[in-house]
């Protein structure tokens, strides 16, 4: 179809296209290999269905915003086929007479396939893009007080506008193409679509649609040789940095919550922090600084980011009216790789420290690391430990953090917990309760890490102490470490003090490795997930569960009989480090039901729960300037549910949660799993903190938080 003379012109274009997009993209494997960490090739064997599966399913994007995931599938879909559809007008083109695929079957399903899809791009770009001229400034929205850099607040708009109108005069000309090319040979019923629009041409003349034909040509595919250098400084660049996320991105495979000891056999993903090895002493700096700071895998984020601010929707800090951002933090980072790319991979260093343009100080520490944003991510991208390397940075370099948290720190340096309560004393809720320590049943069936809070906070006190009453009426052979045991410093590395947490970890490590339990439960979340998740990092590796997943198992097992006596509507808030973290969603549910509850869920549950605002060592600071309360914010959603009573699963939760009840005039109690199985027993425990236990006949109704 080309003449010589446009064969030539082609050629050239497309050597300087592939140039200068080729200088590009060697710019960005260089800038992302200046990241720390190794890259580990041994897992993309496995990974390839996950991420084809993935890629074309778009199963991620559908987690929220389905109407607009259905046209941006369109978009995808035909995109992806377009690579091919591409490949056969350039061979066309260069080769007269030729026809890709040939006249067979073979090339009749791909000539329908491409009629097809041309229509569902352009459907589906023009509702995107529609939707993002009348919804945009709603929907892409940032706070004022957001650190955004000054070249995104516009360039965002404008990025979306230049990538809508490649695809749509791309795939437009392209169509059109066909259309002109079907008024000269006449109507083909693989092309339903073109063979339409050819008819608006039958006046046309034979040169006039030889011309078109070849400008459509050059529009159609000389827009994606101009397009190409673009599209490495593109937010387009993410349909080949998504794949690669779900391909190479380092993951380690933990067994979460112990589930594979209750049957199920289910291991997932579960990224961790890396270990800082202090007795390296070449290492001057710790966490990231500066960009180039950052693992590479991090980095890489950036460039996979869709700026679609999912993120942003389902952040608790952003919903209550504070600074951060995990959208801008990744948006931000990819602005100044942008403008310095070259820069980072000569090896120099970048211009600005991230607390200069990626994050405020003040949104860093506003982080409840609920891992809202990792999960709702569609390509996998992880803000929340980009948060985390800073705020190490902050804390073991720096010497800078909230001074709230000195208290906090002080008490896990100097008694090995954060409320300061001396280890002599860790075991006094247990006084008048037969609670075994692990010296007196050196061989339990299962190992009670009972955490910080239950051994120190009254309220958290009721909880271990109706889950002493449990295990007592199933006639569990358990044992606790007692004065032994030392807080697992989840609160330490959530604020950055990796130090600290690594001695807590060495030394709780020891302790399990030297009692070798043969199961371990906690009625913390953030122990569970500490335990299970971090402390193999330090040799300790033991199958641990949340004490909903135990208590369960022994009502299957018929260890456990309940006698649920009045029916009541309970709401259950999952915790982030139980549901969203750790995987474990139904057990507390089936829990209310056998206790007799009546469930109502929140609006925001199971894995898409809303924080209670205690993560990420938020329990010992105060919360950042904002409209509210993450507690406040999440306890309006119980009072409009309907509930009686608001079930919970972790001590954090019930702290928080117990205050925002307070504050909204206590009409709702709050009461966690353990006390509402507790009150469905055929006895109640009539102890109280300093009192001699003893069975009871009678059942006592609990109607709300009470002291233990």
């Amino acid at each position: 179809m080309l003449t010589l003379a446009e064969k030539v012109l082609f050629v050239l274009a497309a050597g300087a296209s592939a140039a200068l997009t080729l200088r590009s993209v060697d710019r960005i494997r260089r800038a992302i290999r200046r990241g720390s960490g190794e890259f580990r090739p041994r897992q993309i064997p496995r990974r390839l269905f996950e991420t084809v599966f993935l890629t074309l399913s778009q199963w991620t994007t559908f987690k929220t915003r389905r109407r607009p995931g259905l046209a941006h599938i369109l978009v995808v879909w035909g995109f992806s086929y377009y690579v091919l559809v591409n490949l056969g007008d350039v061979l066309e083109g260069f080769l007269p007479g030729w026809v890709f695929l040939g006249q067979g079957w073979v090339g009749h399903v791909y000539r329908l396939g491409g009629d097809l899809l041309s229509v569902a791009i352009l459907a589906g770009m023009l509702a995107l893009l529609v939707r993002r001229l009348l919804f945009g400034s709603r929907i892409f929205s940032f706070l004022e007080s957001t650190r955004l850099d000054p070249k995104a607040r516009g360039g965002i708009l404008r990025d979306s506008i230049v990538v809508a109108g490649f695809i749509l005069l791309h795939v437009g000309w392209r169509f059109l193409g066909q259309s002109f090319a079907l008024a000269m040979v006449g109507r083909d019923p693989w092309q339903p679509f073109a063979s339409q629009v050819s008819l608006l041409w039958r006046g046309a003349s034979l040169g006039t649609l030889v011309l078109m034909r070849h400008i459509s040509f050059w529009m159609a595919l000389g827009l994606v040789l101009v397009f190409l250098p673009y599209f490495a400084v593109s937010k387009h660049i993410h349909i080949f940095f998504a794949p690669l996320n779900f391909l190479i991105k380092p993951q380690h495979l933990a067994e979460v919550g112990g589930q594979a000891q209750a049957g199920k056999g289910r291991r997932r993903p579960v990224s961790l922090l890396a270990r800082i090895n202090f007795e390296d002493e070449s290492i001057v700096q710790y966490g990231a600084a500066r960009l180039e700071d950052l693992p590479w895998p991090l980095i890489q984020d950036a460039y996979a980011c869709i700026q679609c601010n999912r993120c942003q929707d389902v952040c608790p800090a952003n919903a209550t009216g504070k600074s951060l951002s995990p959208s801008a933090l990744e948006i931000n980072k990819r602005y100044l790789l942008n403008r310095e790319a070259a820069t980072l991979a000569s090896g120099k260093e970048s211009s600005a420290p991230l607390l200069d343009f990626a994050i405020s100080e003040e949104a860093l520490w506003a982080c409840t690391t609920c891992g809202a944003c990792v999960e709702i991510c569609p390509v996998k991208d992880e803000p929340m430990l980009d948060i985390l390397e800073i705020r190490r940075n902050q804390v073991l370099t720096e010497n800078v953090f909230p001074d709230q948290l000195q208290n906090a720190f002080r008490g896990m340096e100097r008694q090995a917990n954060p409320w300061g309560l001396a280890q002599e004393h860790r075991l006094d809720w247990a006084k008048g309760l037969p609670v075994p320590t692990i010296d007196e049943n050196p061989q339990p069936e299962i190992l009670w890490w009972v955490g910080c809070a239950p051994a120190t906070e009254p309220r958290a006190q009721r909880t271990a102490r109706e889950f002493v009453r449990i295990l007592q009426a199933a006639g569990v052979n358990y044992a606790v470490l007692g004065t032994r045991e030392r807080c697992t410093g989840d609160s330490a590395r959530r604020s950055g003090n990796e130090y600290l947490f690594s001695q807590l970890a060495q030394e709780n490590a020891q302790t399990l490795n030297a009692v070798k339990p043969q199961r371990i439960v906690t009625t913390c979340p953030h122990c569970l997930h500490t335990l299970a998740n971090e402390y193999p990092q330090f040799g300790a590796r033991y199958p641990v569960i949340h004490h909903s997943q135990l208590i369960q198992e022994l009502i299957s097992d018929g260890r456990l009989k309940l006698r649920p006596k009045a029916l009541e509507r309970v709401a259950f808030h999952d915790p982030c480090y139980l549901g969203r973290h750790n995987g474990i969603i139904e057990e507390p549910r089936r829990l209310l039901s056998e206790a007799g509850m009546e469930l109502h869920e929140l609006p925001r549950n199971r894995s898409r729960s809303f924080c209670c605002g205690a993560g990420g060592a938020q329990m010992w600071k105060e919360e950042e300037p904002g409209r509210e309360r993450v507690s406040a914010n999440r306890f309006r959603e119980v009072e409009s549910s309907g509930a009686d009573t608001l079930a919970v699963a972790c001590p954090f939760c019930m702290i928080m949660l117990s205050d925002a009840s307070r504050a909204a005039g206590e009409k709702i109690p709050v009461r966690d799993v353990a006390e509402i199985v507790g009150q469905a027993l055929p006895s109640r425990w009539e102890a109280g903190p300093g009192g001699r236990g003893a069975a009871s006949g009678r059942r006592k109704r609990s109607s709300g938080a009470h002291s233990p």
